[in-house]
């Protein structure tokens, strides 16, 4: 027997040849909303002619979709199998997510094979909901927000001012930011008054808008003017009033027992005390003595 000979009755009576082998076509599908979805299963065995067939969806728990030959829970009526492959009608985009093919075939060696499915469904645009506030003050900063939360990929957003698309440049007085919705006015006039309306769009689906609303710019009303200016008027005040009476504090004209006024910081100085006087006694000799 030749070595070649040998090498290949090894092959053919490994283990590896006694293996179930399960793969799929296409284990990446992307479909729109309610419409068919197709998760392709093939599979191989050696000797087993009727394996187990399952199909799970891969969450935060496992689910099981096909299991003892009939569909689990919500599959049940809108789900049908084609040998390995499983068809789920009328897809919604609760049905996204991860798929797994399993088949069991007891007589081979190696008995489990299993090909994982990743299922996306696309949801068009839907009509977003627009935040217009209204009125607002002249000069104040505002915020249009603008939100679709169904759209899958997720929308890009657009903003109308009475039909006009607006674009945001250096020099426009507002900004925007397509992939949050919003609108922001740094400092907002009456030019800027009028029907405002935004746009949702992704590339599953017609864009969708909602319906245009009336922003309005006001003056403030004079007595608020008035107020505004009385109170900082009166800050002003007890700032100065505060002021002053540190400065007192520190010169020490504040105290309660001074009885005289606060010093002049000109006033001269006093004059040097005057030098201390010295206590002498007269000498008196205690007796008389002679030489």
């Amino acid at each position: 027997m030749t070595t070649l000979t040998a090498l290949l009755i090894l092959l053919l009576l490994s283990p590896a040849c006694l293996s179930v082998t399960v793969s799929s076509g296409k284990p990446n599908v992307e479909i729109h909303e309610h419409t068919d979805a197709v998760l392709s299963c093939e599979f191989r065995t050696e000797k087993d002619q009727n394996p187990r067939i399952e199909w799970k969806k891969i969450e935060k728990r496992v689910t099981f979709v096909y299991f003892n030959n009939k569909f689990i829970s919500s599959y049940a009526g809108r789900a049908k199998m084609d040998g390995a492959t499983l068809t789920i009608h009328s897809v919604s985009q609760k049905d996204s997510g991860e798929y797994r093919c399993e088949v069991t075939a007891s007589e081979d060696h190696v008995t489990l094979g299993e090909a994982t499915v990743t299922l996306n469904v696309l949801v068009p645009p839907h009509i977003p909901s627009c935040d217009v506030p209204s009125p607002v003050f002249v000069g104040s900063s505002l915020e249009l927000h603008c939100k679709d939360k169904l759209s899958v990929p997720p929308a890009t957003y657009r903003w109308y001012k009475d039909n006009r698309g607006l674009t945001s440049t250096v020099d426009t007085p507002y900004s925007i930011d397509p992939s949050k919705g919003t609108l922001k006015f740094r400092s907002i006039s009456k030019l800027d008054a009028g029907m405002y309306r935004c746009e949702s769009s992704n590339n599953a689906g017609a864009p969708k808008s909602c319906v245009a609303q009336q922003l309005k710019i006001i003056d403030y009303p004079l007595n608020l003017t008035i107020l505004i200016a009385g109170a900082a008027g009166l800050l002003m005040f007890v700032i100065l009033c505060c002021i002053c009476a540190c400065v007192c504090r520190r010169r020490g004209c504040c105290g309660k027992n001074k009885k005289s006024k606060c010093p002049s910081p000109y006033s001269p100085p006093p004059p040097p005390p005057p030098p201390p006087t010295r206590n002498l006694k007269t000498y008196k000799p205690a007796q008389s003595f002679m030489i």
